[in-house]
Formats: C-alpha cells, structure tokens, sequence
C-alpha cells in the first residue's frame, strides 16, 4: 500500500495566510505495508509546500488537509499545491468578488477598441510583408516553405491578439453596448472559421465547469474508471506500449511528441467539429450542428439548448461566407498562396489557442473533480497562471495576446473582468487568497512539454482525480 500523509489545516479565511506551527507534533503518516519505505521526493516536497520549511519531523500546520495518495504523481511547478486543498477551502463567489475592486468589472469601449486597433494593424502589417513577399518567395515553390513557415508563426502569434478580443466579445468584457460587442465578436470569429455563438456558449459551460470530469468542456482528460470510455485507444497503455517499443528516454519522447500534434494542430478542429475532449455526459457535439451527436447521459445538459439551436445556424453564416472565400482564394489563385497567407497562420493561433487553455487548466499535479467535489468556485481556483510574459526578453508576445496566460485565474472567476483590468484582479486575488491561488513559474516550453508527456490519463482517488504517471520515472518527465 503506498505511504499517505494527511496535513491538519484550518478553514481557508480571505486575507489570511498565516499559518501556525506546533513543534511538537510530527505529521500522520499511515505506511500500512511499507513502513519501512522513506518518504518519497512527493511526500517531501508537499510538506515543505505546506509547512512552509523542511520536512524535519518537528512541524506541522494546524490546518487540516486531505489524505493524499502520492503513489505515482509527479510534481511541477506547483509543487503539488492543488493537491493539498480540500473542498473547504475554497471561499463561496461573494467573499471573493468582495475584495477584487469595483472597477475591474466595468469595460470601458474606447479602451477595448484601441486594444483592438493593436491587434488589427499589427495582423494587417504582417499580412501586407506576406502579399508583397508573393512576388519573389511563390508559395508553390518547395523551397520557399522554411520563409512561410517562420511568415505563418509570426504572423499567427499577432493575430492571436484578435482571437482574444473576439474571446472577450464573447464574454461581455468587450463594451456595454451589446450591439458593438456582438459585432466585434462576430467578424471576429468568423474569419477565424469559428460559429460566433456556439463557441460564446460552449465557453460559458467550460467557465462553469472548470476540471469537471462529467461536464467540463475542453481537455477534460481520460478517466482510467471509465470502462464506458469511448476514446480511440487507452492512453495510459498506449504510452507503456511506446516506451517499451523505444525505450523509456526515447519512448516518453516519442508519446509527447504525438500528444503535442494531437492537441496543438489537430485539437481545435476536432473539438469543433466533434468535441474532442469534452464533457463525456453531453455526447459528442459538433459546433456548426447544435443537436448532439450521439446521445447524451444527462440530457438536460446537452451543449447547445432552447434557443441556442437557432443562435448555432445564425453563426454558421458567417464561418460559411468566410470558408467561401478562402475556397475562392484557392481556386482562382491556388491552395499554396492561400495556406501561405491565411491557413498557415490560422493553424498558428489555433495552437496558441489550445496551448492556452491547456495549460491554464492541465499538469501533472493539478485534480480534476466529479459532480458531488465540485463548484463554480473550486474549479475556477484550479486554473493556472503561468510567466506568459517571459516568453520572449521583452514580454511582447505577452503583450500582443493582451495577457490571456498571465491572468487568467481573474479571468475564470469572472469572464466579465477586461484584460486590461485583469492584473489588478489578479493582485487582489494573490493578496488576499495564496493559499488557493494557483500559479507556476516553470517556463512555458518546459511545462508545455511536461504536460504533454505526463498528463495521459486520471484515476479516482478520494476526492480527486489524478494523473496516473507510475509507470514513469520522475526524471523523464
């Protein structure tokens, strides 16, 4: 039986974080049949992570935490954080719109319009260097690919900074004026070949169902449970299987290079087209057809309800104007010039897109929850901020994508909150709620790369599912 350690906590109190020590107590571990293993590097880091120094035997914090299972998890950043908290912990939503100032849920237009002037012209300039590049670089040419790839990534990366405008259209973050708003979002989202409305609701039900397992949209992960599970094939044995056909450095190489495609080029599309990744109790949705798929096990929660139906086929109008003309394009001037110009960057920012919410809601250490674990509060605390802004020396990229990855903790709270407001937000938030608050320094390649090989599937413990990693050795991961 793997060693398990329970920490004793206090209720969370907003604005505190103290923490009182009693020297003479040692933490409750219960070691079954392995009482004579030592303390796995886990164990001994979650201590320190809670007691606030070394795990000497001589501390222990007085609030009281969940028994925890370490048998397997690797740690990131976060040094197992989101493991140590309980359901208690988490404050109810008014005590933490309380201490986030006023003003943060005022969006002021002229300020989201200049935001949007930013992104616009940067995606024009970009866009103009490409037309004008045509002459001397055809794209139909093999060798000019390596220029527009590198044009493509550049080009994509500023224009993400629209798809996060059209995001918060989305919200209601844009402007009060309603009619503006929805017209931002809609152009917006068309040009990037999403159904304005039905992403507008599919995000809402991801906010509100933040790591939930049943109804979460969006990376919600393979349940190991599930004997009902319909994906392709069963990650966790697949990955073994990889690694015992390459050898474990190679092998775990191998299975994060393929989860890497998987998410950040194949994974918009089929989450659009198919809801790859989503909520298993909503069946399989298709954004651009608002009926589910296959049938729904709660029913009363399919994806696109009521009056949604009709919002759906509204914004299939403009995806299907956009789509015509990028066929147009192809056929009067050839598929290679409009990949150039428009499908390589639009694979782009749909990477950058998935690689965003990935990574706010997914690592190694990070739960997800079931029906009866789970609320608003406790799986908006459970996104990730992360150093978007030390990306690049100068912080640009952060800057361009108007720092959706930076805090974007604020953000899953209230959706409402302009991202020109969110850092305030933010510092209220890591002000009066550390304990809860999640963030990772590790940088963003390294994390990318960490989820991508150890976040395959999850398995029921307690409270929480986890990511089952006992097949793979800490430093490979």
């Amino acid at each position: 039986m793997p060693a398990q350690i329970s920490f004793t906590r206090t209720n969370h109190r907003a604005g505190s974080d103290a923490r009182s020590i009693d020297p003479t107590h040692t933490p409750s571990v219960s070691t079954s049949s392995c009482a004579h293993r030592p303390p796995t590097r886990a164990t001994r880091i979650l201590y320190d992570v809670l007691v606030g120094g070394s795990n000497d035997g001589n501390k222990e914090p007085e609030r009281k935490g969940a028994l925890i299972d370490l048998d397997g998890i690797k740690f990131s950043g976060l040094k197992g954080k989101a493991l140590s908290l309980t359901h208690e912990d988490f404050p109810d939503s008014g005590t933490v719109r309380k201490v986030i100032p006023a003003d943060c849920f005022e969006p002021e237009t002229a300020k989201s319009l200049g935001y949007l002037s930013v992104s616009v012209i940067g995606t024009v300039l970009c866009t103009a260097f490409g037309i004008n590049a045509l002459s001397v670089l055809d794209p139909a040419q093999f060798w000019t690919l390596p220029f527009w790839l590198a044009y493509s990534a550049v080009t994509g990366t500023v224009a993400m900074g629209l798809w996060v405008l059209a995001h918060e259209c989305g919200h209601g973050a844009f402007s009060k004026n309603r009619k503006l708003q929805d017209t931002v979002g809609y152009i917006l989202h068309s040009l990037f070949l999403v159904p304005y409305y039905s992403w507008q609701r599919s995000h809402a039900v991801h906010h509100r169902y933040t790591n939930h397992m049943e109804l979460g949209e969006t990376h919600v992960p393979e349940n190991m449970n599930n004997e009902d599970s319909t994906a392709l094939y069963d990650s966790i044995e697949l990955r073994k299987s990889i690694m015992d056909q390459f050898g474990e450095e190679t092998g775990i190489k191998v299975w994060g290079g393929l989860q890497a495609f998987l998410h950040l080029i194949i994974g918009w599309p089929a989450y659009l087209l198919i809801g790859a990744t989503g909520g298993p109790d909503r069946g399989r949705t298709n954004h651009y057809f608002p009926n589910p798929l296959t049938e729904p096990k709660q029913p009363k929660k399919e994806l696109f309800p009521g009056n949604w139906k009709e919002k759906v086929y509204q914004s299939d109008i403009g995806v299907a104007f956009v789509a015509a003309a990028a066929l147009a394009w192809a056929v009067c001037d050839g598929p290679a010039e409009m990949m150039a110009l428009y499908g390589g960057p639009l694979i782009v920012v749909n990477a950058w897109l998935v690689l965003y919410t990935w990574l706010q809601h997914t690592d190694v250490d990070v739960p997800h929850f079931s029906d009866n674990d789970h609320n608003f509060v406790k799986g908006a605390f459970h996104t990730i901020d992360r150093p978007y802004d030390k990306l690049d020396p100068w912080g640009v990229i952060d800057f361009l994508h108007h720092k959706i990855g930076s805090t974007h903790v604020a953000h899953h709270y209230d959706s409402t909150i302009p991202h020109y407001k969110a850092q305030a937000a933010t510092d209220a938030i890591t002000e009066n709620f550390p304990e809860i608050y999640l963030y990772d320094p590790t940088p963003i390649p390294e994390a990318l790369w960490r989820v991508c090989k150890g976040c395959a599937a999850v398995e029921k413990r307690g409270e929480y599912y986890i990511w089952n990693n006992k097949d793979v050795k800490d430093e490979l991961l």
